[in-house]
């Protein structure tokens, strides 16, 4: 159960705010639809999106991460409303159904954000007021990528969001038919951009050390720390990104949620990009070469990952 206890401070009082749960599940749904970005770091795409005769469901909501990975989002009011299983049959009819999918974000999103969908990492998210032991416990068995988030409303104005429990598989489509992907028609993978496990192995050995030392302490953090590797970069995140690093021969880059205008920027080592195309997400680089840029670097880390 819950023990989050939110407090107003007032001219020397401590004043407990009573949390609450929505009234109905649709009011939960719909502002959680409303400010996806900034609450999940997806894109909305699709509300009570309907699977068609055969299978006879709607998913709550549909969306695409910020790393280009499918998210189905499951809402329910109690902890006694089994949304787990819920979402794990709506997972299993996307994975089978990407044709469909790729074609929804075209639509939404464009071709180009289409062509780059990553299934590998298709997320669920069930988001509830609660959850049981039980529940816990058959997410760490299941060999998906799922997130138990709790919410809780204070006040008017207040709504918390609470990661509960993850689990992280490095292919969410691992046992699916490659008759099912060969009928997608999403490309194949290639392209003449390295992956970042191939860029790692090629790496300086000083560098390949750097990057678990690094690796290390992100995820040092917090409990709630995910660690994602995805084509091109890994991704540190809670609920969003806070940290992604792009390994090279000779150093990393690291890219953070921070406003540049925030920090002392310095010629080879940070650095503005909110109007120059990276991969991964974020407005602040950083180039790490030396442990001391590590060292240089921990603050800013630290603060990504409070702020973000």
């Amino acid at each position: 159960m819950s023990d989050i206890q939110l407090f107003r401070l007032s001219e020397g009082q401590a004043i407990e705010l009573p949390g609450r749960a929505v009234a109905v599940e649709r009011q939960l749904q719909a502002l959680i639809e409303s400010q996806m970005p900034a609450f999940l770091g997806v894109r909305f795409l699709a509300s009570e999106y309907a699977t068609g005769k055969t299978h006879k469901g709607r998913i709550d909501s549909l969306g695409l991460d910020e790393n280009g990975c499918p998210v189905i989002v499951e809402y329910k009011r109690h902890s006694n409303e089994n949304v787990i299983n819920q979402g794990l049959f709506y997972l299993d009819w996307l994975l089978d159904h990407q044709a469909e999918f790729r074609w929804l974000v075209m639509e939404r999103l464009g071709k180009v954000v289409a062509d780059a969908i990553d299934w590998a990492g298709t997320r669920l998210l069930c988001i509830a007021a609660d959850f049981t032991r039980y529940d816990q416990h058959a997410v760490q068995q299941i060999p998906r990528n799922i997130e138990l988030i709790r919410y809780k409303l204070f006040g008017d104005d207040l709504l918390l969001l609470e990661l509960v429990n993850a689990v992280s598989v490095s292919d969410a489509t691992a046992g699916k038919t490659q008759a099912s992907a060969a009928t997608t028609g999403a490309p194949k993978p290639g392209g003449k951009d390295k992956t970042a496990a191939e860029q790692l192995a090629q790496a300086q050995p000083g560098i390949r050390q750097l990057y678990e030392s690094l690796a290390s302490y992100l995820n040092a953090l917090g409990d709630d720390v995910q660690e994602k590797h995805l084509k091109l970069y890994t991704a540190f995140r809670r609920l969003k990104n806070f940290a992604c690093v792009i390994p090279y021969r000779d150093k990393l880059l690291v890219m953070l949620k921070l406003d540049p205008d925030t920090v002392t920027l310095e010629d080879g080592f940070s650095r503005d990009t909110r109007n120059i195309g990276t991969w991964g997400t974020g407005d602040l680089e950083l180039t790490l070469r030396t442990q001391a840029d590590m060292d240089k670097a921990k603050p800013l880390l630290d603060r990504s990952y409070q702020e973000g």
